[in-house]
């Protein structure tokens, strides 16, 4: 059992981590906690993410769905075409190969519970010319960051 250390967003035992530790992205004021590593039985992980209220996680897509709950906060997610207001207790999918990205847009901390296959391959960050596509969508191309 893993119990939170407080009000705070975190949890005793467990390490914060930068959000993406390989670099080469683009993302602001995020960072990420392993709450359940995958196991025999049970293949998946559930990670917390934290953004500071001006933060946003990469833009990319990948073969693994991604299922997302909110639990801190308020702020937009961009899946595919569509970029939707969220706050706390909203669920969002992330289907395979699907455009996303999630951004604190109301002033204030945002975080999310994600749960993730623990076999999954690396994120797909858009090409210039993918960008210059994603720029033309009205909705879209006003959101995201690269």
């Amino acid at each position: 059992m893993i119990r939170p250390s407080g009000e705070n967003f975190t949890w005793h035992g467990v390490d914060i981590h930068p959000y993406k530790e390989d670099g080469g992205t683009h993302f602001k004021s995020i960072t990420r906690q392993t709450l359940a590593p995958a196991e025999h039985d049970l293949p998946v992980e559930l990670r917390y993410f934290e953004m500071a209220a001006d933060g946003y996680s990469t833009m990319e897509r990948h073969d693994h769905s991604h299922l997302v709950m909110i639990i801190r906060g308020s702020g937009e997610v961009m899946v595919g075409d569509t970029v939707t207001e969220v706050g706390v207790h909203d669920v969002v999918r992330i289907p395979p190969q699907t455009w996303h990205q999630f951004r604190a847009t109301r002033g204030t901390e945002f975080g999310f519970l994600c749960v993730v296959h623990e076999v999954r391959d690396r994120p797909h960050r858009p090409t210039e010319e993918e960008v210059a596509e994603l720029r033309q969508h009205p909705v879209v191309g006003a959101f995201f960051k690269v």
